[in-house]
């Protein structure tokens, strides 16, 4: 049989080859429902359970302070601090806490993706290395972050170096450990392929071991975000710079006013910025192991 190989022939073959993977796609919705429609019931099948989850926190919240186990001043009822939070969001001042807060975070952050990445891909090149300092670098991750406050403030007084050191020995560790453990999950078949196809040294790592490894990587980069963030509202509550004001320092001076209120604010503010940042490591994590294979078209 002849094959048409005319730019008219093409494009025939080609609208056929479309019209044929809608048909497959009409055939994954049911009832023939729209994309938009699918869409939608997805993001609601992810939605609701969260939801539940806060009116159910916030439920449980509202008993508690009914039942007058703490006094509404010490412990105020969920309206009273949405109020407060209401009056936070409203002050031009809470942006630029915020804007300090989170550059702090991005340049500590950064600092540790570096050093942590560097030490992360030595050691899981060096059999020597690792015997050397891989249990170390556990060690430092199980450090509790505000036991380096008193050296990083003998190091650097109260300054925002102070700061910056106690981030990065917060989140570095976990970094390179989340790099050394991926490289320890790549198949020797991918190694010996690899080698097969002439990759060496450099090239290997960069080129095979690193991207075969990243689902781990992405994992490590994640938990040494939440040292890092934990970390630096630790630091924030310790060290109050006068011309840097930040959401730690709110917070503190929150609680030297007793104002319950404005306290439960200001850790909702810390908790929905984690809850932000975890939610886009989590969709690119699975965007990386859908490219994989790991995951379901879901």
């Amino acid at each position: 049989m002849a094959i048409d190989l005319t730019d008219a022939g093409i494009a025939r073959r080609e609208s056929i080859d479309h019209g044929t993977l809608a048909g497959l796609d009409e055939l994954d919705t049911p009832n023939g429902a729209p994309r938009s429609t699918i869409n939608a019931q997805r993001m609601w099948a992810q939605a609701w359970p969260r939801l539940a989850a806060l009116v159910l926190a916030l439920g449980l919240w509202q008993l508690v302070v009914l039942s007058g186990w703490r006094p509404e001043y010490v412990l105020p009822p969920p309206r009273a601090v949405a109020g407060a939070l209401g009056e936070l969001l409203g002050d031009a001042t809470f942006y630029r806490a915020l804007a300090v807060t989170m550059g702090r975070a991005i340049t500590g952050f950064a600092l540790a993706l570096v050093i942590g990445g560097m030490i992360g891909c030595a050691v899981a090149q060096s059999t020597i290395l690792r015997r050397a300092v891989g249990s170390l670098i556990t060690g430092l991750q199980t450090m509790p972050s505000i036991a380096w406050f008193p050296l990083a403030i003998l190091l650097f007084q109260l300054s925002e170096g102070a700061i910056t050191f106690v981030v990065v020995l917060g989140a570095a560790p976990s970094i390179a450990n989340g790099i050394i453990g991926g490289v320890d999950t790549v198949p020797p078949v991918v190694r010996d392929a690899a080698h097969v196809l002439g990759a060496r040294g450099c090239t290997l790592l960069r080129s095979v071991i690193l991207p075969a490894a990243m689902p781990s990587i992405l994992a490590g980069l994640k938990q040494g975000w939440a040292f890092a963030w934990r970390s630096l509202v630790a630091g924030e509550l310790l060290v109050i710079l006068a011309d840097r004001p930040s959401l730690g320092a709110r917070l503190d001076f929150a609680r030297q006013f007793s104002d319950a209120p404005g306290v439960l604010a200001m850790m909702t503010v810390f908790l929905a910025i984690g809850l932000i940042v975890d939610g886009a490591f989590n969709c690119l994590d699975r965007r990386v192991r859908r490219r994989r294979g790991l995951l379901g078209a879901r």
